[in-house]
C-alpha cells in the first residue's frame, strides 16, 4: 500500500474534483504506479483533513475515467496503462445489463414490453410525416439548431393533468422518456452522488445512472408505493441528491400513491433538499388522475411523459416539465447525452399532440388495453395477481414450487419472453417475491395474446416444471 498524499493547494473547483485531478496527474507522472493500491478512503480523509464523502466521490470519479478499479473489501488499485480500453470483465458489466437479452431471437413472443399496441397508428403517422417532409425539407437534411415553439406547446398539452399545466419555458422536448430522465440525472447530480429509487422500479434508470458514475440506493415500497418513513431514513443516512419515483401506475406493482403520501414524500424532499423525478408515463393511461407530485412541489420536481405507452413507442417522443430556471441546464445535458433531437421525430411528436391525432390514437390504445386486460383476467382466473383495465401488464404471484427466474426460463423455452422480479430490483438484497410481470401489448393480434396466455397458464398448472433446471 502506498503512503501517497496528494497536494490539493493547486487548482480550483470542488475538493473532490481537485483530488481526482491530482490522482490522475500522479498516475500519468508515474508517482502512482500500475497495480498500486490507493490509501483507504477513511485513512486518506483523515490525513488530508477532508470528509470521507469527498474522498469517496474523488475515487468514483477516477474510476469513471478508467484509471482505477475498486472492489468492496479489497480496495482501489491503479489500472495498467491502456487497460481502460479493454472490455470490462463480466463481473463489472453485469450491474448495467439487467436480466433481458439484448438480442431477441426471431419467433419469440414479446410479453416483456409495454409499448403501445398496434391500433393502426401508422396511417396517421404516415400522413403527418409526409407533410413534414413537404414543408421542412431543409430541416430534415440538417441538424436541429433551434426548437420550434410548437414543440414546447405540445409538451404543455401532453403533460397537463388534474388541473395542473406547466409553462412553455419549463419544457424540454426529449428523445423518449428514458433519455429525459437520464438528462435530469446528468444535469442535476455529479459523479459519485447518490440517487434514490423505489426498491422495485423501472431499474434501467438506475443502471443507466450507474454507467455515468452515480450511485443507487433503494427505498422500501408497500402497496401504495414509496414508504415515506424509509425515504426519510435514506435521506438522513445516505444523503441522495435526487429521487426517482413512479407514483401513478407503478411499474411493476401497479400501485397508485395516495395524495397524502405524495405530500409526505414532498415534505421529506424539501427538508433534505432532494430533487424529485416523477415518471408519469403510465399515469397518462389513467382515466382518473391523482394530483401530480409536480403540482405539489413544482420547485423541485421534474415531470416526465412520453408517447411510448399510449401512442407509439417508435416515435420516441417525450417531454420534461422542469422546475423554474433548470430547463436550459437539462436541455444541454439531453443534447450532450443523445446528440440532440432529430427534427423529424421532434416535429412528428409535436404534431401528433397539437393536431389531436395523438389523443385519438390514445383512445384506441386505451380500448385495446382494456380488451387485452380482460383476456388476462380470464386466462389467469384463480391465480393471485394485480391488474387494472387501464394498465398494459399484470403482476403475477407464482404458485409453489415456482421461482420467478425458473418460470421465466421455462416460459422462454416455450417461446415466450417475460420479466421476472429481478428485472425491477435496484439492489440484490431484499425478500424473494416469486412474482413476474406479464405485458400484453406487443403481439399484433388478440388471438396471439390469448394463445400466449394459454402457454403460460399451462406452465402454472404443471408445477413439476418448477423443479426442472431450464438453461
Amino acid at each position: 500500500m502506498t503512503n501517497w498524499l496528494p497536494n490539493l493547494s493547486a487548482g480550483s473547483g470542488p475538493l473532490y474534483a481537485r483530488l481526482a485531478d491530482q490522482i490522475e496527474h500522479d498516475i500519468e507522472a508515474g508517482v502512482l504506479a500500475s497495480g498500486e493500491k490507493l490509501p483507504p478512503q477513511r485513512n486518506l480523509a483523515y490525513d488530508i483533513g477532508v470528509t470521507i464523502g469527498t474522498v469517496s466521490r474523488a475515487y468514483a470519479l477516477v474510476r469513471e475515467r478508467g484509471l482505477v478499479s475498486g472492489e468492496v473489501g479489497r480496495g482501489t488499485y491503479v489500472l495498467p496503462r491502456g487497460q481502460n480500453e479493454l472490455p470490462l470483465p463480466a463481473t463489472e458489466n453485469q450491474p448495467f445489463a439487467g436480466t433481458r437479452s439484448m438480442i431477441i431471437e426471431p419467433g419469440k413472443q414479446r410479453m416483456d414490453s409495454t409499448a403501445a399496441p398496434d391500433v393502426g397508428q401508422a396511417e396517421a403517422i404516415r400522413s403527418l410525416t409526409s407533410r413534414i417532409l413537404d414543408e421542412h425539407p431543409t430541416e430534415i437534411a440538417s441538424y436541429t439548431r433551434t426548437l420550434p415553439p410548437s414543440w414546447f406547446q405540445a409538451g404543455c398539452d401532453w403533460l397537463a393533468q388534474a388541473g395542473w399545466r406547466p409553462e412553455p419555458e419549463n419544457i424540454v422536448p426529449t428523445l423518449g422518456g428514458h433519455a429525459g430522465i437520464l438528462a435530469v440525472i446528468a444535469a442535476m447530480t455529479l459523479p459519485g452522488d447518490r440517487a434514490a429509487y423505489e426498491a422495485l422500479t423501472y431499474s434501467h434508470v438506475a443502471r443507466s445512472a450507474n454507467v455515468i458514475g452515480r450511485r443507487s440506493v433503494a427505498v422500501a415500497i408497500d402497496a401504495y408505493g414509496m414508504v415515506p418513513e424509509d425515504f426519510e431514513r435514506v435521506c438522513a443516512q445516505q444523503h441522495p441528491k435526487l429521487a426517482f419515483l413512479v407514483p401513478s401506475l407503478h411499474n411493476p406493482t401497479l400501485a397508485i400513491m395516495p395524495e397524502e403520501r405524495r405530500r409526505a414524500i414532498v415534505e421529506i424532499a424539501r427538508r433534505h433538499n432532494v430533487w424529485l423525478i416523477e415518471d408519469n408515463i403510465y399515469g397518462a393511461l389513467l382515466t382518473e388522475t391523482p394530483a401530480l407530485v409536480a403540482a405539489l412541489a413544482p420547485e423541485r420536481t421534474f415531470l416526465i411523459g412520453s408517447l411510448s405507452k399510449s401512442v407509439a413507442a417508435g416515435v420516441r417522443g417525450g417531454w420534461l416539465a422542469c422546475p423554474p430556471h433548470t430547463a436550459s441546464r437539462v436541455l444541454i445535458a439531453h443534447k450532450m447525452i443523445t446528440g440532440g433531437m432529430p427534427f423529424l421525430l421532434g416535429e412528428l411528436a409535436a404534431r401528433l399532440v397539437v393536431s389531436g391525432e395523438g389523443a385519438a390514437i390514445h383512445r384506441k390504445v386505451a380500448e385495446e388495453i382494456r380488451i387485452r386486460e380482460a383476456l388476462a383476467r380470464a386466462a389467469f382466473a384463480g391465480q393471485e395477481f394485480t391488474s387494472r383495465p387501464d394498465t398494459p401488464f399484470l403482476w403475477l404471484k407464482l404458485p409453489d414450487p415456482w421461482l420467478a427466474s425458473t418460470f421465466k426460463n421455462a416460459a422462454a423455452e416455450e417461446g415466450v419472453l417475460i420479466d421476472d422480479e429481478d428485472e425491477f430490483k435496484v439492489e440484490r438484497s431484499g425478500p424473494a417475491l416469486h412474482r413476474v410481470r406479464l405485458a400484453f401489448t406487443v403481439p399484433n393480434h388478440r388471438a396471439r395474446v390469448a394463445e400466449t396466455f394459454s402457454i403460460l397458464k399451462g406452465l402454472l398448472d404443471n408445477p413439476i416444471c418448477g423443479f426442472d433446471n431450464y438453461s
